[in-house]
This record gives structure tokens, sequence and C-alpha cells, in this order.
């Protein structure tokens, strides 16, 4: 699995957003979506020097910024935290911590 590119709190935030926008049985899913399509767009730039026309420049932001995201609630919300917590998840996982 290619490395992510580093991953700054508005990765996190729009991604957390673009999860909200849907049920909750389909994030897993779309979490695990963003994140090979974000590793897909990363390749195509080092290989080009371009953004990838549909997924932009590799970052996990690029890729959540083409879904449909909710408003950004505040972090005690219950249903955006869990989002949250799904996607530091994943990210640990992908370490391998």
């Amino acid at each position: 699995m290619p490395d992510l590119r580093p991953v700054l709190h508005g990765d996190v935030v729009a991604a957390g957003r673009a999860l909200l926008a849907v049920p909750a049985a389909a994030r897993p899913g779309l979490l695990a979506r963003m994140l090979r399509e974000a590793d897909l767009a990363d390749e195509h730039r080092r290989a080009t020097g371009r953004a990838h026309p549909v997924w932009g420049g590799g970052s996990l932001m690029a890729t959540a910024m083409t879904r449909q995201r909710a408003p950004e609630p505040f972090l005690d919300d219950p249903d955006y935290a869990a989002c949250l917590a799904l996607i530091f998840s994943a990210l640990v996982a992908r370490t391998g911590c």
C-alpha cells in the first residue's frame, strides 16, 4: 500500500464531513474508497507532475471535496465524533501501529 501524503487537520475535517453525509453503514466503505482514491491520485501526481483530474493532488481532503459533505458540527456531536474516530482508526491501521 502506498504511503498517504501527510494528513492535516483539514483532511480529517473534510473526510469527516463527507462521512457524516452518508448513512452510518456506508461510512467504512466510503472511507476506504477515499483513502484508495487519495493513494491513486498521489501516484498520478508523482508520475505526471499534475493533479488527478477527478481526485486532485493526492490528499485525503482533495478526494473528500469531490463528494457531498455535511456542514461541520461541533466536536461533541456523537455522530461526527464517530466519523472522526473511524478516520483516525483507519489512519493508525495504515501506519501499522
